[in-house]
């Protein structure tokens, strides 16, 4: 590799949400955090080089994207996923959530019931319910281990409900489904019957494990052009979170239009300029660094599977096809949801995220964010499997 993933960095006293919260609750230094989905690994050189050319320069003013940037986002997603985009579709927002909480405002109205497959993105349940809207829940059916879509469901509350918007999360956080075309294509079809809306959470599209790959909603969909929000970053896939940097894809010229008079009216018309330099750099020159990040992680998956069948298997790892998380079923322990959180907490001295954060019937499985040295690793599965045996 070209690149150094083992290398630890020192995260501390930066104001970093991951580690500096630690004993800001009152957690021990020697805590593990392996719960916000950022990364711990650096920069790749060509987004280091932009911003350091951008700082040189010395002026932070009224900034617009350009050419370069449209550019770089039209090929990426064309490059990579075979999407045919246009740069008028585009809208930024500081991040995914910002436009969330602006498509529930547009498309719906207070009180109205939004749909979303749990167990999901705790933010989802957070923008519906702050915008005064009703959470409607198709929950993925968990079965031998796997996460499948009951379509009839999905039918079912949409036309009992009156659903007029869907949010999909694509690949699936947390229980890192990447969805097939033909999956997709029955939510799009259901979803036209009853004149749905579907916003495409798409953030962490760039990952995905060996044998899958991610199938952007538009391209199968194409009917659904007209009520279809697709939000993008370069965030996840290039750790730039920090950066505030969303594209925003809504082909419908009528949705855009409602979609950016929303966002007109907290005032916000320009994204950030660093935000702007780094997805330019990344999407133009940082393919390779992606891919090494991403073998990188996945050797990070193999290495916990592998521990897991041979001295935990009690624990259940729900297969990861897509993101750089990991869903795990611990319900063989015999815990309960307080007992699990005990002995994470407190005993492994281990800081995941618990399930209940995404639902109210995963309470004993746990998610994991893997974008850090294996040496975190490794020591973070010593530390499960010593409290786990000694737990009483």
């Amino acid at each position: 590799m070209k690149y150094d993933f083992d290398r630890v960095i020192n995260r501390w006293k930066t104001n970093c949400e991951k580690y500096d919260t630690i004993t800001q609750i009152g957690y021990p230094e020697d805590m593990i955090p392996l719960w916000v989905a950022d990364m711990d690994f650096t920069l790749p050189d060509c987004i280091k080089k932009a911003m350091h050319e951008a700082v040189d320069r010395g002026i932070f003013g009224y900034s617009l994207a350009g050419d370069d940037f449209y550019t770089a986002v039209e090929n990426w997603f064309s490059r990579r996923y075979g999407w045919k985009t246009d740069r008028s579709w585009i809208i930024h927002t500081p991040g995914v959530v910002t436009a969330l909480s602006a498509a529930v405002r547009t498309v719906t109205e207070p009180g109205d019931g939004v749909l979303i497959q749990s167990p999901v993105y705790h933010q989802f349940f957070n923008v519906i319910n702050r915008n005064g809207r009703t959470v409607v829940e198709n929950e993925l059916h968990y079965e031998d281990g796997k996460y499948s879509i009951d379509f009839a469901d999905f039918e079912e509350k949409i036309a009992k409900n009156g659903i007029k918007l869907f949010i999909m999360c694509s690949p699936h956080n947390p229980v890192c489904r990447v969805w097939t075309p033909e999956e997709l294509k029955e939510m799009g079809r259901i979803c036209k019957k009853y004149n749905v809306v579907v916003f495409a959470d798409e953030i962490y599209c760039d990952f995905f494990s060996p044998g899958y790959t991610h199938t952007p909603f538009a391209t199968v969909c194409p009917e659904m052009l007209e009520h279809l929000i697709v939000s993008t970053s370069p965030s996840k896939g290039f750790n730039i979170a920090g950066l505030q940097i969303s594209n925003i894809f809504i082909p419908g010229e009528e949705l855009r239009a409602k979609f950016r008079k929303t966002i007109d009216i907290v005032g916000y018309n320009e994204c950030n300029y660093m935000g702007m330099v780094a997805c330019c750099a990344a999407y133009t020159e940082g393919e390779q660094w992606l891919e090494e990040c991403k073998a990188y992680i996945w050797e990070n998956v193999q290495y916990i599977q592998k521990f897991v069948a041979e001295k935990l298997p009690q624990i259940h790892i729900i297969e990861p096809q897509g993101t750089y998380l990991l869903w795990m079923d611990c319900s063989g322990l015999g815990l309960s949801p307080e007992q699990l959180e005990d002995l994470l907490l407190h005993k492994a001295n281990i800081w995941p995220d618990m399930g209940t954060k995404f639902g109210e019937k995963t309470g004993q499985f746990i998610r994991l964010a893997l974008a850090c040295p294996r040496s975190v690793i490794v020591e973070a599965m010593d530390r499960l499997e010593k409290a786990v045996n000694e737990y009483k």
